[in-house]
């Protein structure tokens, strides 16, 4: 399967969109899914030109999940260390890809679409704002197939909504609409249908990606370090990296536009 199979790739000035492009199969994520999601997302980070990005998905549903004949191949067989070390060297590998989306400095924005299953709430954990259309269907679905989710979820939904809602959801692996995503905090928007979403979607990367950049990716960086270290750490952490920045252009650009009264042009300078 060809990479553009996995995915569509189009920029909108500085929003780079991010299409799951497997409509026919639900945007199932199979191994090379991973792999490709990992290439996209390093070259979002490096290339200047882009600002945010947007994660959409064509066809009936946003994902459901894990592509299992794929995954289930992998514990078919005599099992023995060899193959369970391969397993979990495989498991390391997609989730690398699922990781990419959080390493990548600019911010991702998900736009989902009625199913969004398993895997599919693992790489929304890794994005750092998602949206919903009213019809959504989440699911930790891995608890009622007899798996661990390993991709992210556990480790990082209970950052984003509590481990209130967390515990129940991870435990019970239960369906939750968009409702009840909006209410716990795990998305921070509803759309009436995929029309609107995708507009929502490009207003919140617009305003993102008019401010400058750097402050915007430094940001990021802070709120994901201080998640990992801690408050005292990350007050530390961000103290020495606005020592090690300030002053910049794009500072002094905010200034003088304050002063004209105009609007600032950032360069990430």
């Amino acid at each position: 399967m060809n990479e553009k199979e996995l995915f569509k790739v189009e920029q909108d000035g500085h929003i780079a969109w991010l299409t799951l492009n497997r409509p026919d199969t639900r945007n199932i994520m199979g191994l090379a899914f991973f792999d490709e999601l990992s290439k996209h997302f390093e070259r979002f980070d490096k290339d200047s030109s882009i600002r945010g990005v947007v994660i959409k998905a064509e066809g009936k549903s946003f994902t459901a999940g894990l592509d299992l004949v794929e995954f289930g191949s992998l514990m078919g067989g005599e099992i023995g260390a060899d193959t369970r070390e391969q397993l979990r060297a495989t498991i390391l590998k997609c989730q690398e890809g699922m990781n990419a989306i959080e390493k990548c400095r600019k911010p991702v924005i998900a736009a989902v679409h009625s199913h969004c299953i398993g895997g599919g709430v693992d790489l929304l954990c890794a994005c750092d704002i998602r949206i919903a259309t009213k019809d959504a269907v989440l699911s930790i679905r891995e608890t009622r197939m007899g798996l661990i989710a390993d991709l992210g979820t556990l480790q990082r939904l209970p950052h984003i909504i509590g481990h209130g809602w967390f515990r129940e959801l991870a435990l019970t692996g239960r369906d939750f609409n968009a409702q009840e995503a909006l209410q716990m905090g795990f998305i921070t928007q509803i759309s009436e249908d995929r029309q609107g979403l995708y507009e929502v979607a490009k207003e919140i990367a617009s305003q993102i990606a008019a401010c400058p950049p750097l402050a915007v990716q430094g940001v990021k960086e802070v709120i994901l370090y201080s998640r990992d270290h801690g408050v005292k750490s990350g007050l530390h952490y961000v103290a020495q990296k606005n020592a090690a920045s300030l002053p910049c252009e794009d500072v002094m650009e905010a200034i003088r536009a304050f002063i004209e009264k105009r609007t600032p042009v950032f360069k990430g300078k």
